[in-house]
């Protein structure tokens, strides 16, 4: 039977006798139910209650108010009157449905109690709807009190407050207001209204956080210095404060005020990044880590110093570590994941602002588990979650690596277990699914791959940890404050009546539609009451008009369910029934007609995507974006070199907004770009690639100019020298604008209208004795740049020292890890006298000491400077040297750091296609409007009349006219206008110059490239082969082959061929002989390369090759029938076996195989028609063996044979190979006790006397065969008998044996137990043998059996022997024999006789002789036969 609360047949039409039985138990059910409620409540059947009525004084508690208020505030939540109507009818409905149930047993018992209970509830609702009125009323009167408590005129609680500062500091104006309502806020200076959008932006900065006033001024000046007002006002009234502001000017060092200390005691450290954050390459599960350096110690590093990844502040995690440490911060991520890539800034504080910098990150996909296995998916997110479902959605991967992916394969882990199990897998690149089947209460977390054809990629950084629960629980309560700091939490649960079987939901719909699925949503029954409810979903078909159960693997305890099994192109209706420990409720209404989604289409490439120079490695892009609306995850970038067919992945996260610098490209190239939309259902399309675009440097207005020195000062006139801009802009400089200003005047002046080309301006008409600043601007081709920071003041006041003044310009270049150039302008005054020479310092960061360059003042104005230490910074100056003595010192150069740059470049030196030499040097980096400056021993521009020179785009090349010794020298170049030191050098030697001039000859007179001369080779049949290897040849190339001074053609027997694509020339003689004998000349020629190669075949050379050709030529007719491939051999096992071995090939069925030797066929000779395997084996070789064997193999097509002579040499090498092999065989040394002493012995395979030398040893001493000693070698065995032993004989004994080069020691210690148990056992042995000597013993002469004839006379003879004499007994059947009548027996010496006279029939039978003495007894027997007259013998009988 089915029970009613389940969906499994809900949709189903029932009999109405089951549905009668239903009815039943659902009334006895409910029968029950009602009793049990009852019994709690009443005493006995029959207890009468009394009820108060809403008229009657009821006294509420502080808490029922509290819960009265609760209910009031939330009254907007209840159902309507209608709605509660219904519930209350419904109600009195089933009570009366249940008293109609029972007609019989107690019948006006239960009448009066639904009579009771019925008033009861009537009373409540009369009561209930009393106290909401009267609630109601006291919330309302609560509220305007409020409302009249709170209301009061602005005021404050804490004012403004004056404040004095330095120029260029920042002060922050605040104050604390309180008033209801919020008053509004303005601010005044000296009286007028600050309005932040009439001044520059960012001066002021205005915020009001919750009556927490503040103004911010920022740089503040002279001008700041004022009055400033904060007028609040509301409804009830104004309140106004007021502070002043005073902003003091720095004086310098004659108030006394330049102090470090003081400076940083007011402004704090003034913080510079000393380095710049680069990009970051980085590998998927590969740490990276991003640093900076500044110029001082942060104070609070780690509270100040703050790192944000794309606007967002990061923290230090188990994963990522934020590390601050002497003047440097950096964020280090042990385990990189592409959720890791972005714009990673830091911010540190100072005192004029925040400092910060920025550099992107970028992480790409690492290898897939197999080959072309697309990348991982990333921002693994679950959504929607609920008590046992969620959405999860995710991002998919921009490098599929050519494969597309057909769908994704969903992992989860429970809690923090660490075990990933698969719960879903997905169909097409849609980046979203529902997950269900989730255990309400449990944590998880998810990880997505990305599968296609080829395999799966890597799995993505887990989600999120997820707790699975109610959705909405926190809507579901309710947080009222009463008191100070008090509040109360009401849930809705708290509301809900007593209700046994639940209301029906409601608003059933499809709250998410798509390909595969469809996410049905409903609203939870009200009321739901209590008891913890589940939901059961059923189906219908548009037009089967029937409902089916959707059957789920675990009850349904969300308000949602995805439904993963619709069939496409069906229209679908459904409902929901909610079921709780009392029932089910009926079905609620019918959703909408639902049907599955299309497959979601990706979203189209954006257009307008252009390209701009950004830096020498870096383009920006900008592009329309996409309306994608909330299904745009953001944008993949794909770039190209131009040329190149495949796309490579900028980046590997989905990028925000419409613009993004990709860096890491290569400078001088020029790249295409694409773009495409990122949404769930896949990456779009790719944009239009953009036009190529050469990385370069953005053209910029450049920098400020810096460091202006004093160069020559007369009486009305200063000549000023300055340093470049250190950002040129990506252009040449065109000029600087110089202004001008007198420490006694309040204006500034231009000293010129146009700009200046060099560095160096002479300032007129100056007042002598006044002191002057300046400070300029530089011009580009973008514009006139930022202006400097005004100069030091200089006097005005003729010079007239003797030393010179200072040296200018002062510059470096080639700057490398051990050494650089320095070169510098002599000084504009001279002093006294010329000036004689300079002198060059360096000084190392860090410290103060100016130390020499070189031991004393040289003569030029160029330095190379080397033997420096790598990795450090140094810093440049020069003084000028005169008669007085050294001048002043010149502008130290900027620092430099000694390092091996990757890409620096070099002048190359070469020759052209023309033959031309020339130096060449390119640099990509160059901006546009770059030149190159060429010099020779860094002196003056090269002579026009001896070079050439050749500029094109990023590349500049100097050719020498006529090469000679002229040109020999030091050659270098410089590229201005740009940034970084762009410079190399070269010095073109004499020996160099020697081998260029060689190639531009080979050049110009081009010879024909010879790869291989001629070859001479033998060919399998016996022709040769004569060729040779050129360089490539083109079609149009000739041959001319010149034989003994005659040009030869092919022939029958001589074939040419010339193979122009492979440089090759081949002639093949087919059967060589005396008229191929002379001298052959391969003439070549292409176009004007030429060359010859000549052979001569004559003499020995030839003589050698022509036996050789006959010789292959025969045999390769002897290959023609069957022939021996493997030639006849011998070799030795470790068994010592020898074999003789041949194989034959090219055989067949009726191919004979023979072996012989000395001329005699061998039968024992074997063979094996399978393999062609001849085998000849000999298990003990000797010299019976000597002697030449043959192997033959013959049949119809012919006879080959091969011969081994195993005499001389090779019989030697043989045995010497067997004696080898035996001394390597011997085994151990054994000891043995025998009857005359003690052997000592090595068991070997094969011993051979004239191979192989054996010596023994004692105690290191040599042993010589003696009348105790005796040494001797059989077949298998080497051994010394040690005759009757004693104790010298104890010790270490060594056989020492070798064969040839092979030689072996083997030791046994004679001693000790070892020589105790020998000893034993020879005297065991010895005793055994005296026993068995001197035993009684029958020696010879009894015979088996003795056949005789009746009336003969037997006699019996038999040798015994013994000592002492033994005793002799006869016996006949095993009993002793009586010698009377006819038996006798007779001793002499050791002859024994017994005669049998007149033989009877009775006489046959077993005889023996017994002899015994003390040492032992035998017994030799005989059987006697004795036949009769005329009979045959027995023994006869059976022959």
């Amino acid at each position: 039977m089915t029970l009613p609360h389940s969906p499994g047949n809900v949709g189903a039409p029932q009999p109405p006798q089951t549905t009668e039985v239903h009815r039943m138990e659902h009334r006895q059910e409910e029968e029950q139910s009602e009793q049990r409620q009852q019994s709690l409540h009443m005493g006995s059947s029959m207890r009468k209650r009394t009820y108060r009525s809403s008229d009657e004084e009821y006294q509420f508690s502080a808490a029922d108010y509290s819960l009265a208020a609760a209910l009031a505030l939330t009254a907007s939540s209840e159902l309507s009157w209608e709605a509660r109507l219904r519930r209350q009818s419904s109600a009195v409905e089933l009570e009366e449905r249940g008293q109609k149930r029972v007609g019989f047993d107690n019948y006006l018992e239960k009448t009066e109690l639904a009579f009771l209970q019925t008033r009861s509830l009537l009373r409540q609702r009369r009561s209930r709807k009393a106290l909401r009125q009267r609630t109601e009323e006291k919330v309302r009167e609560a509220k305007e009190l409020l409302e009249l408590c709170s209301g009061r005129g602005p005021w404050f609680w804490i004012p403004l407050r004056s404040h004095a500062v330095w120029e260029h500091t920042t002060v922050l104006l605040t104050c604390t207001v309180k008033g209801s309502p919020l008053p509004q806020v303005t601010w005044y200076k000296n009286d007028v209204r600050i309005d932040p959008r009439l001044f520059p932006a960012g001066k002021y900065r205005i915020k009001n956080n919750y009556g927490l006033l503040t103004l911010e001024i920022r740089r503040c000046t002279i001008e700041d210095s004022a009055t400033y007002t904060v007028m609040v006002k509301n409804a009830y009234g104004q309140a106004s404060s007021y502070a002043k502001v005073l902003v003091h000017t720095y004086l310098g060092k004659d108030a006394g005020f330049d102090s470090e200390f003081f400076k940083r005691s007011l402004f704090g450290p003034s913080v510079e990044f000393t380095s710049v954050l680069k990009p970051v390459f980085a590998c998927e599960k590969d740490p990276f880590s991003l640093s900076c350096f500044f110029s001082d110690d942060v104070l609070d590093a780690e509270q100040n110093i703050q790192w944000f990844r794309d606007g967002s502040l990061l923290k230090s995690t188990e994963r990522r570590q934020i590390l601050s440490a002497h003047r440097q911060a950096s964020v280090k991520v042990s385990c990189a994941y592409k959720e890791d890539e972005g714009l990673y800034t830091v911010q540190v504080p100072s005192p004029f602002g925040v400092r910060e910098q920025s550099a992107y990150v970028f992480v790409r996909d690492a290898a897939a588990g197999k080959t072309g296995g697309p990348g991982s998916p990333l921002n693994v997110r679950c959504l929607n979650v609920n008590r046992d479902c969620l959405i999860l959605t995710w991002a998919p991967p921009s490098d599929t690596r050519g494969n597309p992916i057909t769908g994704y394969s969903i992992e989860l882990c429970q809690g923090e277990s660490g075990k990933w199990v698969p719960c879903h897998k997905t169909l097409g690149g849609t980046c979203r699914c529902p997950i269900q089947g989730l255990v309400e209460g449990q944590s998880y977390r998810f990880r997505v791959k990305a599968i296609s054809q080829v395999g799966s990629s890597l799995p993505s950084k887990a989600s999120q940890l997820v707790f699975m629960g109610e959705s909405d629980e926190d809507q579901r309560k309710t947080e009222i404050p009463f008191g100070l700091g008090n509040k109360i939490t009401i849930s809705k649960e708290d509301f809900e009546d007593f209700v046994t079987i639940p209301s029906v939901p409601t608003n059933v719909h499809a709250s998410e539609i798509r390909e595969t699925y469809v996410v049905l949503s409903w609203k939870e029954p009200s009321p739901r009451g209590k008891a913890p409810l589940t939901y059961s979903l059923e189906k219908s078909v548009i037009g089967s008009g029937t409902w089916e159960a959707i059957r789920t693997e675990a009850p349904v305890k969300a308000p949602q369910f995805a439904l993963l099994d619709l069939e496409k192109g069906k229209s679908y209706v459904f409902r929901v029934r909610a079921m709780n420990q009392y029932g089910m409720s009926d079905p609620s209404e019918a959703s909408e007609p639902i049907t599955l989604g299309t497959k979601p289409a990706t979203l189209p490439p954006p257009t307008q995507v252009q390209a701009f120079r950004d830096t020498q490695t870096a383009v920006s892009l900008t592009w329309n974006p996409v309306d994608g609306g909330p299904e745009l995850l953001g944008y993949y970038i794909y770039s190209r070199e131009l040329g190149s067919s495949e796309w490579q992945t900028v980046n590997n996260k989905p990028i925000q907004g419409n613009q993004f610098t990709v860096p890491g490209l290569k400078t001088g190239k020029e790249y295409e770009f694409c773009v495409s939309s990122v949404s769930e259902a896949g990456v779009g399309e790719s944009s239009t690639a953009t036009k190529p675009t050469k990385v370069k440097q953005a053209l910029a207005t450049p920098s400020a100019p810096y460091n202006f020195t004093l160069l020559n000062c007369g009486k009305n006139d200063m000549v000023i020298g300055w340093k470049p801009p250190k950002r040129r802009g990506g252009s040449k400089i065109l000029g600087y604008f110089l202004d001008q200003h007198d420490s006694d005047e309040l204006d500034w002046h231009p000293v010129n209208q146009q700009p200046i080309p060099a560095r160096v301006c002479k300032i007129s008409n100056l007042q002598e004795g006044h002191f002057y600043e300046f400070r300029a601007r530089a011009a580009n081709l973008a514009g006139v740049g930022e202006l400097s920071t005004p100069s030091s003041l200089f006097e005005c006041k003729e010079w007239t020292m003797p030393q010179p003044g200072p040296p200018y310009d002062v510059r470096t270049s080639e700057v490398r890890a051990t050494s650089l150039m320095l070169r510098w302008e002599p000084p504009l005054y001279t002093g006294v006298g010329p000036v004689t020479g300079f002198h060059i310092s360096y000084q190392e960061e860090g410290t103060e000491q100016w130390n020499p360059v070189t031991p004393g003042p040289i003569s030029g104005t160029f330095l190379r400077v080397s033997d420096l230490q790598p990795g450090k910074t140094y810093v440049f100056q020069v003084q000028a040297v005169n008669s007085a003595g050294l001048g002043q010192p010149s502008m130290p150069t900027d620092p430099v750091l000694l390092e091996d740059k990757p890409d620096a470049r070099n002048i190359s030196v070469g020759v052209n296609e023309e033959g031309l030499i020339y130096l060449a040097f390119e640099a990509p980096e160059a901006p546009d409007s770059c030149e190159f400056q060429w010099s020779k021993d860094y002196k003056s521009p090269l002579d026009p009349q001896r070079v050439k020179i050749e500029d094109e785009v990023d590349k500049s090349k100097v050719i020498l006219k006529e090469p000679g010794l002229e040109d020999l020298g030091l050659y270098s170049v410089v590229v201005t206008g740009a940034d970084e030191d762009i410079s190399a050098s070269h010095t073109l030697t004499e020996e160099e110059l020697d081998k260029l001039k060689k190639l531009s000859h080979e050049i110009k007179n081009p010879v024909i490239k010879r790869i291989s001369g001629w070859h001479v080779e033998v060919l399998e049949r016996g022709e040769v082969r004569l060729w040779l290897e050129v360089e490539k040849l083109s079609p149009a190339a000739e041959l001319h082959l010149i034989f003994n001074e005659k040009e030869i053609f092919s022939s029958p027997n001589r074939k040419i061929n010339f193979d122009r694509a492979k440089g090759l020339v081949e002639v093949i003689i087919e059967n060589l002989s005396e008229d191929d004998k002379g001298s052959y000349t391969a003439q070549l020629q292409d176009g004007k390369a030429k060359n010859q190669i000549t052979l001569a075949l004559v003499d020995d050379d030839f003589d050698k090759l022509l036996r050789k050709a006959d010789a292959m030529r025969r045999d390769w007719k002897r290959r023609q029938g069957p022939y021996f491939q493997e030639p006849l051999q011998w070799k030795v096992t470790e068994d010592c076996q020898v074999l003789l071995m041949c194989k034959v090939t090219n055989t067949k069925k009726e191919t004979c195989f023979q072996w012989f030797f000395q001329k005699q066929e061998m039968p024992d000779g074997q063979y094996d028609p399978q393999t062609g395997a001849g085998l000849l084996c000999f298990q003990e070789f000797s010299e019976e063996d000597r002697g030449i064997y043959r192997a033959v193999v013959s049949d119809d097509r012919g006879e080959d044979d091969t011969t081994l002579d195993l005499s001389g040499e090779a019989l030697d090498a043989l045995f010497t190979e067997l004696g080898r092999i035996g001394v390597l065989s011997a085994a151990p040394l054994k000891i043995q006790g025998t009857e005359e002493g003690i052997r000592i012995f090595s068991e070997v395979k094969y011993y051979n006397m004239d191979y192989m030398k054996t010596t023994w040893f004692h105690k290191e001493k040599r042993l010589e065969s003696s009348d105790r000693v005796r040494a001797g070698t059989t077949l298998n065995e080497i051994w010394l008998h040690i005759l009757d032993p004693k104790d010298s004989d104890k010790g270490k004994y060594v056989l020492e044996i070798a064969a040839g080069k092979e030689a072996r020691q083997l030791s046994a210690d004679l001693s000790g137990q070892a020589f105790d148990d020998a000893l034993a056992e020879h005297q065991r042995l010895k005793a055994a043998a005296i026993i068995e000597k001197n035993r009684a013993k029958v020696v010879r002469g009894l015979p088996d059996v003795a056949t005789i004839m009746e009336d003969k006379t037997l006699c019996l003879t038999c040798i015994i022997s013994g000592d002492p004499t033994p005793e002799i007994s006869w016996l006949k059947n095993d009993q002793p024999v009586t010698f009377l009548d006819r038996y006798h027996m007779e001793v002499k010496g050791t002859a024994v006789t017994i005669t049998i006279t007149m033989v009877k029939s009775e006489d046959s039978g077993r005889y023996g002789v017994f002899v015994k003495n003390k040492y032992g007894s035998e017994t030799a027997q005989v059987t006697i036969s004795v036949f009769k007259h005329g009979e045959e013998p027995t023994e006869l009988k059976k022959m």
